[in-house]
């Protein structure tokens, strides 16, 4: 993961999302490797997969955080759009009838 390549260092990111897949569980070393790639980067994908299908009481508390936010990012973005597909569809309704 610490290969100057970018492309060589995906594939090494990419495996650490198998592996989290695979086993639910990742090493602390792989845990401290995607930290340091900070999410956004190459690291987004394999930290989505360990949120995924890793247990929550497994992870690290800063994954654990990052769980949190996620979700209720999620939830919020729901509501969000459930909200506008009402006031959208009240619209539509509304100029349907004149």
């Amino acid at each position: 993961m610490r290969l100057p390549d970018q492309e060589q260092r995906g594939y090494a990111f990419t495996a650490a999302g198998h592996a989290a897949r695979l086993h639910e569980q990742l090493t602390p070393e792989l845990y401290a490797a995607l930290r340091a790639e900070r999410p956004g980067g190459l690291a987004e994908q394999p930290i989505r997969d360990a949120l995924t299908f890793v247990p929550f009481p497994r992870l690290p508390p800063w994954l654990k955080w990052r769980w949190v936010l996620m979700t209720m990012r999620d939830k919020l973005q729901g509501w969000w759009l459930r909200a506008e597909d009402a006031g959208t569809d009240a619209w539509r309704a509304l100029r349907g009838r004149r």
